[in-house]
Parts: structure tokens; C-alpha cells; sequence
């Protein structure tokens, strides 16, 4: 395999680029990517955007083990610094789908990655709310991200959505700037951790707004004015004045390159046997964007690990031995 490897570059069709591609930077991502190279693979890990994934837009990590009280940037940083020093091969680009075969290969906009074995470890992003002016108002008000866009509403009053642990854990972060925080669930009670919430709800800054379905997001130009709730059995509607709204109501699985090619539960998530193998021979799956009951950074990172051991063993029964 080349050793300056770089997007675009011509490839020979009849040698693979890589024993192993790994398709995400994240916490799964970097991982994999970690014990592939200590086990003495040849690895090219594929991120579109910047390392770190969803996890590095967390500002609050308290239950990593080793690492209490470390935000998700933080987190992620040190996890690339650790994997860098392995001398791991990262190209930037976005992969827009897969062939199957030996070896198998990644379609990229920018050209083509071959592997003998494929790690999936795209994550997932945050579910938009489908309602009106949302996507209006998405970067001039509208945000998905706490920790990026929480210091533009200093002393300005602001509203999240969402019950679980993201959200609980973010709208905390966002009284540091915000002179309001409404924190609207659909349901009575909210879903994140007891000690999450023995944590967050006490804040002077928050009020609860609860059961209550965001409606419409109301605005003019490029602000934000208000949000319209509607209680879930239509009993009742409530207004509230605010300058922005930010969406923490779970997550889609990046998983549109491989939905003809591999199968997906109902949610799109990847489906995969308890070796973290998809439903093709070579091709895993870790982390958020697999069908796993509990999307965690400590979860995600294992299973990376794991995901690149069961590829290091496929790769060892595979009939040709060659290696790049």
C-alpha cells in the first residue's frame, strides 16, 4: 500500500488499498481503528467531517471510566492524539456507497478505497422535530448542538426538547448563557438517568414544560420569537418567548451508504450477529449507527474494539493470506 495514500489517488483495481477500512471517526471509529493498527494491519479510516463524531459535540462526560468530568471534545481528542501515535491513515472524504466483494470497495466522491473487511462506524445524527419553521430557522435559532451555538443566547431565553440524558445534560450546559432554560418533554416524567436529572432539574434557570409537543417555531427574518406546544391529547397549547430552540429528541443512523446493501432494522440500523458481523462476510459494525439497545461513548468505544479483533480473525480465515 502507498504510504501517502490520498483521496482521489489512481489505484490498482487488482490490489486492495487497505486489510481494513473503517468508515467513521468516532469514538467506535477511532477505536477500531486503534486495534486494527496494534494488530498490525494495514487501515485506512474514512471520516467526512472532523474526528470525534457526535460525541465530541457533548461539552459533559462523567461516566467514561478513568476519565471523570471531561467534556466530549476533550474525550475524543485524546482517544485521535492516542491513535495518531499508531501512525493510522485518515483520509477525509464521504463514502456514498459499497460493493461487495473481494476485495470489497467504498465508492467516495473522490474515488475508490478497496478492503479485504469494512468496519461501519458512522454513527448517528440528532432527529430534526419535522415541524414548521424548523428548518427556517435551523442555524438562526434552531440548533442541534448545546456546546457550538450555546454562548450566541447570553441572557436571552432559550427552549430544549427532549427527556433523555442529552437533553437533560445539555440544557444545564446552556444556563451557563442563557437567562431561561424551558425544558419541553412530551411526556410527564423524563427519561434520562436519576442521577442526571438529581443533577440538572434543581437549576434555578430551568422550568419544566412537561407534557408538551412542539408545534411550530415562530419567527421573523432571521430570529426566532417564539415555540407553539400542544399538550399530547390536545387539551391544551402554551407559547413561549424564546430566541432559540435546540432539538435533543434522538438520533437517525448514518447508515444511507449500505441501505441496499446490507440489512438494516427498521430504524435503519445496521443488524449484526453477536460478533459485531453485518449480513455480508467482512463487513462489521460499531457504535451508534449498529441496532444496539444502549448508545453510550463507553459502549461505542468497546465495540470498536471488538469490531476490529472479529475483523483481524476473519481476515486470518480468509483462503488468500496475502496482505497489502
Amino acid at each position: 500500500m502507498p504510504d501517502n495514500l490520498t483521496a482521489g489517488e489512481a489505484r490498482d483495481d487488482n490490489t486492495p488499498a487497505a486489510d481494513i477500512a473503517i468508515v467513521g471517526a468516532g469514538p467506535a471509529g477511532l477505536t477500531a481503528g486503534l486495534y486494527a493498527v496494534r494488530a498490525g494491519r494495514s487501515v485506512i479510516l474514512i471520516e467526512q467531517l472532523s474526528p470525534g463524531g457526535q460525541a465530541a459535540t457533548t461539552w459533559h462526560v462523567d461516566n467514561y471510566p478513568g476519565l471523570p468530568h471531561v467534556s466530549g471534545a476533550d474525550l475524543t481528542m485524546k482517544i485521535e492524539s492516542q491513535v495518531r501515535e499508531f501512525n493510522l491513515q485518515v483520509l477525509s472524504g464521504q463514502v456514498l456507497g459499497m460493493v461487495p466483494g473481494a476485495p470489497h470497495q467504498l465508492d467516495m466522491a473522490t474515488g475508490n478505497i478497496k478492503a479485504r473487511a469494512i468496519i461501519f462506524a458512522t454513527g448517528a445524527k440528532p432527529r430534526p422535530l419535522n415541524i414548521p419553521g424548523e428548518e427556517e430557522f435551523r442555524g438562526k435559532g434552531v440548533s442541534y448542538c448545546a456546546t457550538c451555538d450555546g454562548a450566541f443566547f447570553r441572557g436571552l431565553p432559550v427552549a430544549v426538547i427532549g427527556g433523555g440524558n442529552t437533553a437533560l445534560e445539555e440544557a444545564e450546559f446552556l444556563t451557563r448563557f442563557a437567562s431561561k432554560v424551558y425544558l419541553v418533554h412530551r411526556r410527564e416524567q423524563f427519561r434520562a438517568d436519576k442521577v442526571v436529572q438529581e443533577r440538572v432539574l434543581p437549576n434555578p434557570k430551568l422550568e419544566n414544560i412537561t407534557p408538551f409537543i412542539p408545534r411550530r417555531i415562530v419567527g421573523q427574518e432571521q430570529s426566532i420569537q417564539s415555540l407553539e406546544l400542544e399538550r399530547p391529547d390536545k387539551t391544551g397549547k402554551r407559547e413561549l418567548s424564546v430566541k432559540g430552540v435546540f432539538v435533543f429528541t434522538g438520533l437517525n443512523p448514518q447508515t444511507d451508504m449500505v441501505k441496499n446493501v446490507l440489512n438494516l432494522d427498521e430504524e435503519g440500523y445496521i443488524t449484526t450477529g453477536d460478533d459485531l458481523s453485518a449480513s455480508i462476510p467482512g463487513i462489521f459494525a460499531a457504535g451508534d449507527c449498529r441496532a444496539n439497545q444502549v448508545k453510550q461513548i463507553v459502549v461505542a468505544a468497546g465495540e470498536g474494539a471488538r469490531a476490529a479483533v472479529m475483523a483481524d480473525r476473519y481476515l486470518q480465515t480468509m483462503a488468500d493470506d496475502s496482505s497489502c
